[in-house]
């Protein structure tokens, strides 16, 4: 365990407070996977575990603390009422490791771990770890119901762990899929994002198909070849119900079109920049390397490159400002990224006045 967890751990054992490490922390670990997101439940109230840690932030009834690269949530042992809007009504703090654990959503993440290093699986989640299955604590079908996001984690975890999906949770996400249109599209993004960021996440798309949610989002696809940038994902696939921001938006109707020229060069390096033709290119299989040699070999990567300005190309011409201007820069782009015209003032003068 690394010694900051452990630091907190012995810190809430020394104001005489049960305290664990639980969930994805504990599970990534078991699986030798490096994480940096950390849940800490303890019989400490809030207010205990604010006086405790001073310096933190109230999260969720709890506390969050930001060290150095972790990012530790500490939260009261609860029992959650009755669900509305996929959020418990009433949560009632209590003493009781167990009870807090069966109110989390596969038994995976109720796995714990004391201040020695110690597993404490109250739920089996260390068979189900061991045997790569995906299994849900309690009734399927009441737990989906009471949070329908579970059924896009089941789906997540599924895919990015690689692990099958228990018979009965499959059974029960199979027909309760169509709960899925009452979450918002942030909430979906926020799932899908994850599930196109695995390497292996065919088998995330194989199975919203097999569940009927690809129709239920609007989402479709032909062939998606993997990138590790998240835009690059979404350039080759539709969702109809998922919001972008502006800049993504724009990022991935950039990729697209690179993506439909079928090539990088110095024209779409020059239009879109290097991000962009990067993020195509994986899309194109063309080596990367390649496309980065290219791009410092450019004799010009901005318009602002060129080794004259708008007023001289008026004062040389003779001419008025105007939309003329634009047309010219383009023709000089043109020219100087195809080796033709050298980007020097005197050869780009010549070239101007033999044009005029």
């Amino acid at each position: 365990m690394d010694k900051i967890i452990k630091n907190v751990l012995n810190e809430l054992d020394r104001h005489g407070f049960e305290s664990f490490l639980v969930g994805g922390y504990v599970r990534d670990t078991l699986l030798g996977i490096k994480t940096f997101d950390v849940d800490i439940c303890t019989s400490a109230l809030p207010k205990d575990i604010h006086a405790i840690f001073s310096i933190c932030s109230n999260n969720y009834g709890g506390a969050n603390l930001k060290i150095d690269n972790l990012n530790i949530d500490i939260t009261t042992f609860r029992e959650d009422g009755t669900y509305t809007n996929r959020h418990p009504e009433e949560v009632k703090y209590i003493t009781d490791l167990k009870t807090d654990l069966k109110r989390r959503d596969f038994t995976i993440n109720a796995i714990c771990m004391d201040k020695n290093d110690k597993v404490i699986d109250l739920l089996d989640g260390v068979d189900d770890l061991n045997n790569r299955v995906i299994k849900m604590i309690g009734n399927p079908d009441d737990r989906l119901k009471e949070d329908p996001l579970r059924i896009l984690r089941a789906i997540r975890f599924a895919t990015v762990l690689d692990f099958a999906i228990d018979e009965k949770l499959m059974l029960s996400l199979t027909e309760n899929a169509f709960l899925i249109s009452t979450l918002s599209g942030v909430r979906i993004k926020e799932e899908l994002d994850k599930i196109l960021s695995s390497p292996n996440f065919k088998k995330g798309l194989k199975l919203l198909d097999d569940l009927g949610i690809s129709k239920l989002i609007g989402l479709s696809y032909g062939d998606v070849f993997y990138t590790n940038d998240l835009m690059g994902m979404y350039a080759q696939v539709k969702v109809a119900k998922i919001p972008f921001t502006n800049n993504e938006k724009s990022n991935i109707i950039r990729i697209t079109e690179v993506v439909k020229k079928s090539v990088v060069n110095y024209e779409t390096l020059f239009s879109y920049g290097l991000y962009i033709n990067t993020v195509a290119g994986r899309i194109l299989n063309i080596d990367i390397k390649k496309i980065n040699q290219m791009y410092k070999k450019m004799p010009i990567k901005d318009r602002s490159d060129i080794a004259i300005s708008g007023d001289e190309i008026i004062d040389i011409l003779k001419i008025k400002p105007g939309k003329i201007v634009s047309e010219i820069y383009s023709e000089l782009i043109t020219e100087i990224l195809s080796g033709r015209l050298k980007n020097k003032k005197g050869d780009i003068k010549k070239y101007l006045l033999k044009r005029k």
